[in-house]
């Protein structure tokens, strides 16, 4: 799960520094008003970011704010070219384009930008698979199914990514150029603020696709949801964000804040945890770290096993620990054995074991198929243990709604 490639010549990876990419906008319909550009002026903005720690230009010539007026190709396309003309060779970083069309993804690619950024994820023009892979560019990739952003929650963030990979790989395209984005921002009218708090907190999820993420946070409507205040204002906040994505596991920031996003990802980024990794000749162990079974199933593909076989083997994948508070002595040694007997273990006061108490507390271990398969016994059970085995259910499910399956 450890992430190391090269984008254009930029090293990008759990090893390295996490990485600005600002934001230039020659779009007068996007929300942030004070990220527009002109294109005599993009230029200079552009030596600006670079200087102040920018290794990514973001070109933007569509806004794909929720409720932006919507232009035409053509004039998007009169828009971009105009900069990439001023930009291409004058600038020392890679330049995307952020386009959702295939035709000036094209045009971009011949006249000197290095990648493209799809906020559609490929679902709004299936050409643009076609030019990426002819071109072997890298690409950015955000979630999305039907509409851009449209995924509500981190399950249906990752399963929409999933896909989005598997097209793009059959069509051609080199699965390590692709950067993938969880589409943060009130991207529909029911992408609720929750929904970004939710993909924001499970961030570290999305390392079980082994590929770069990018986060794009900056001033977006989540933060002023929490502040209160309109983008113009949201700075503190979106620094705030930032750091908690970079800490989480995110190798790029796009925002429109430079100098001070460069400072915040650089701290963020010295906290953050390395996945251990041990290598020695032509062998590497490293650490997976899963949360859901959902996430299992995806790293068991990518190593080549079947969905089928993936699917048996996930509900052994998750492990957990429950605590159980204020059982009876004899409730407590029956969850001990039945845990026993199905791979699983329970820890129990001393005292309990040789009946010199009447209660004591469990701790029960063990996969998500083992629990499953202790709750199905205990309803069989007398005294409290039918209640104690939806508890555990409950507990469970709490967690993440896909493991319930696993326990009835």
């Amino acid at each position: 799960m450890v992430v190391n490639t090269d984008i254009c010549g930029i090293k990008v990876g759990d090893q390295y520094p996490a990485h600005v990419m600002g934001v230039i906008n020659v779009s007068p319909e996007s929300f942030y008003k004070g990220s527009i550009s002109s294109p005599e002026s993009a230029l200079e903005i552009a030596r600006k970011m670079v200087d102040d720690g920018a290794a990514f230009l973001d070109l933007g010539a569509r806004s794909t704010w929720l409720f932006a007026e919507h232009i035409s190709r053509k004039e998007e396309l009169e828009r971009l070219l105009p900069v990439l003309e001023a930009l291409e060779g004058n600038v020392d970083a890679v330049i995307s384009v952020d386009t959702m069309f295939s035709e000036i993804a094209e045009e971009a690619l011949k006249r000197g930008a290095d990648v493209i950024n799809d906020v559609s994820g490929f679902t709004a023009d299936p050409r643009m698979i076609e030019v990426v892979a002819d071109h072997g560019c890298p690409a950015v990739v955000m979630a999305s199914n039907k509409i851009p952003g449209d995924p509500l929650g981190m399950d249906s963030i990752i399963e929409a990514l999933d896909s989005i990979i598997q097209a793009a790989e059959a069509g051609g395209v080199v699965p390590e150029s692709l950067i993938l984005d969880p589409a943060i921002g009130r991207w529909t009218e029911e992408k609720l603020p929750k929904y970004d708090f939710e993909t924001l907190d499970d961030f570290e999820r999305l390392k079980i696709f082994e590929k770069p993420l990018l986060a794009a946070l900056s001033r977006k409507s989540f933060i002023g949801d929490v502040l209160g205040k309109p983008a113009s204002e949201r700075l503190y906040g979106s620094l705030a964000a930032a750091a908690i994505a970079v800490y989480k596991g995110a190798h790029i920031i796009r925002t429109h804040d430079v100098p001070e996003t460069s400072d915040v990802i650089k701290l963020s980024g010295a906290l953050r945890s390395r996945t251990s990794v041990v290598k020695e000749g032509r062998y590497e162990v490293s650490v997976l770290e899963v949360k859901t079974p959902q996430d299992a199933g995806i790293a068991m593909r990518n190593i080549g096993a079947t969905r089928v076989g993936s699917q048996v083997m996930q509900g052994k994948s998750i492990h957990i620990m429950l605590k159980i508070r204020n059982l009876t002595t004899t409730e407590a040694l029956i969850i001990k054995q039945e845990m026993l007997a199905r791979g699983g273990d329970a820890a129990l006061a001393r005292d309990a074991v040789s009946h010199e108490t009447e209660t004591t507390d469990v701790l029960v271990m063990g996969t998500l198929l083992q629990f499953g398969r202790l709750a199905r016994k205990l309803e069989g059970q007398a005294r409290s243990l039918p209640v104690i085995a939806e508890m555990i259910r409950e507990c469970i499910s709490n967690r993440t709604n896909l493991e319930y399956r696993y326990l009835r």
